[in-house]
């Protein structure tokens, strides 16, 4: 099954030699998980033109520093291939960025959160049980880094886990098949601490403090890329 990662962002360029792009960080969540994954990637936000419908077989969108409502000239695009994904009946997973970009593009809305930063390990109740979420779990402890949120659900849309932070924070659309998280399972703890340490400063210390200090918790990214490994399989053509 080829995946393609669309690239919707990039570490800071002082941490990209120790802990790769986000391209490297998802083939390592996803690989571990079938042998018949294979993975290519589009680098979006730097102008590099969606793919063909015809060149993979499920879509995966990362996370990115830009907000769905920023009119950046690459947006627009992206959220054209999530509708294209969907109408073509092919899987697709957003993170983060790409969380809030399915949720606008499919109809509903992302937005600056007056509930300011999430940064640190977030654990959110999984709400909803279905069929790829072996083996079961009623939560999920993982990295987050966000402002913005969704807040309204297209139509169809169910809410499958989130917090009281971040109330949307897992969804499942009529649309599709596609799934999305707010959380980071591709952040391994010592890159979400460092990223967290380097963007001290811009994020307030009230918030940058207890979540570098989260880090030190438990994580349960590696069974969210069992889940996320298991969605797409469980559609694959």
């Amino acid at each position: 099954m080829h995946i393609r990662i669309l690239e919707t962002g990039e570490p800071p360029e002082p941490l990209k030699s120790q802990f790769g792009d986000y391209f490297v960080m998802f083939q390592r969540l996803l690989a571990p998980h079938s042998s018949n994954f294979s993975f290519s990637t589009t680098r979006a936000h730097v102008g590099e033109a969606t793919p063909a419908l015809s060149e993979f077989d499920g879509l995966l969108i990362t996370g990115s520093p830009a907000g769905v409502y920023d009119g950046l000239d690459w947006i627009e695009p992206c959220a054209e291939l999530v509708r294209q994904t969907a109408k073509a009946g092919k899987p697709q997973v957003g993170i983060c960025f790409g969380h809030q970009l399915m949720a606008d593009a499919l109809g509903g809305k992302a937005e600056k959160s007056d509930k300011g930063w999430g940064v640190g390990v977030h654990d959110y109740a999984i709400k909803a049980q279905t069929d790829w979420m072996i083996p079961p779990s009623n939560h999920l402890a993982c990295a987050v880094s966000h402002q913005d949120q969704v807040t309204a659900l297209p139509p169809g849309a169910r809410i499958l886990g989130g917090s009281e932070f971040c109330p949307m924070g897992v969804l499942e659309f009529a649309q599709g098949p596609a799934i999305s998280f707010q959380q980071h399972p591709e952040f391994a703890h010592d890159y979400g601490e460092t990223l967290l340490r380097f963007r001290k400063g811009r994020i307030p210390a009230d918030r940058a403090d207890p979540g570098i200090a989260s880090y030190k918790n438990r994580s349960d990214r590696e069974l969210m890329g069992k889940w996320i490994a298991n969605f797409f399989l469980q559609h694959e053509k």
